[in-house]
């Protein structure tokens, strides 16, 4: 288990430095001067701007300065803001990204896992059908679409819950259950195909026939074995829903990272493109291992595999 834990975390901090690098080359092989809009530049202001921003010297030497940099946990200024730097922006948007990720993501494992079970229970009736057409339109329309459908019927013409902004936790309704929709459809349609399946092996037959309450055997039995896939895919589904709320963010109004990041593309503002997009993979990386470790835990076949050394 140590082993395999220490594995695990070793390549985490590797793929972790592979986008730090990647990111870096990409953005510094951009055409353009990020110091383009601020006007005609006499060459002392533009050199002490060149020279503030570490951004002086060989590609080979930003690199190192600012792989050094992030290992002290300082993702230098911003670009385009006087006043504040890439660590106050992602100390102020980072709380508010992860409510919402956090709320979006116990939306959809909950519901998920329901529908799912629901839907293996009563296969081929009616709440079967009804669980699969949720799941279709979870994974056939987009989040942005599906936010401005919630915002339209939802806010506008019914007036259940505010339009947009960021105060009460009605406002966090409507963006979480856009984004929600299609890590839930996933779950729903993949933890149904599981639970069919175990529900035909052998030890649910046995435990059939020695009289055990069938809740006992779907609760105790079939989904602690159905659920194993779902738990694999929940690294995945987080990294396409924290990717789905960039957009999410901007159509709610919302003060997080997404909203951030998107304003940091349209100002070329490099630092904070860079400190984001360092800040999302780290989360993603961190949350991809803790589902490798809590696999482990749930699947004994995989500690016994980590203790001959696989």
């Amino acid at each position: 288990m140590l082993k395999y834990t220490l594995n695990r975390f070793m390549w985490a901090i590797i793929t972790l430095w592979a986008t730090i690098t990647l990111t870096f080359v990409i953005m510094h092989s951009i055409p353009g001067d990020p110091f383009a809009r601020e006007g005609v530049l006499t060459p002392a202001v533009y050199e002490n701007l060149m020279r503030y921003y570490n951004m002086e010297g060989t590609k080979l030497e930003q690199y190192f300065h600012y792989l050094k940099s992030v290992l002290q946990f300082d993702l230098g200024p911003s670009l385009k803001s006087k006043t504040i730097t890439v660590n106050e922006y992602i100390e102020k948007g980072l709380p508010v990204s992860f409510h919402l990720g956090l709320q979006s993501m116990v939306i959809a494992v909950c519901f998920g896992l329901i529908l799912g079970v629901i839907a293996a229970l009563y296969r081929n009736r009616w709440p079967d059908y009804i669980s699969m057409i949720i799941a279709i339109i979870g994974i056939s329309v987009p989040s942005f679409i599906l936010a401005t459908l919630f915002i339209n019927y939802l806010a506008v013409e019914w007036r259940i819950f505010p339009v947009a902004t960021w105060k009460t936790w009605k406002h966090t309704v409507l963006p979480s259950m856009a984004l929600a929709m299609m890590p839930l459809a996933y779950i729903a349609r993949l933890m149904r195909t599981s639970m069919i399946e175990v529900m035909n092996q052998d030890y649910i037959l046995t435990a059939k026939s020695k009289g055990l309450k069938k809740s006992a055997i779907i609760i105790k039995h079939a989904i602690r074995n159905a659920i194993l896939p779902v738990v694999t895919m929940l690294g995945i589904l987080t990294a396409n829903l924290v990717t789905g709320s960039f957009i999410v963010e901007s159509i709610f109004g919302i003060p997080g990272m997404g909203e951030m990041f998107v304003k940091s593309i349209l100002n070329r503002d490099y630092p904070v493109i860079l400190g984001s997009t360092i800040v999302y993979s780290a989360i993603l990386i961190f949350l991809i291992f803790i589902v490798d470790v809590l696999y482990t835990l749930i699947d004994p076949r995989i500690k016994l595999s980590g203790g001959r050394g696989k």
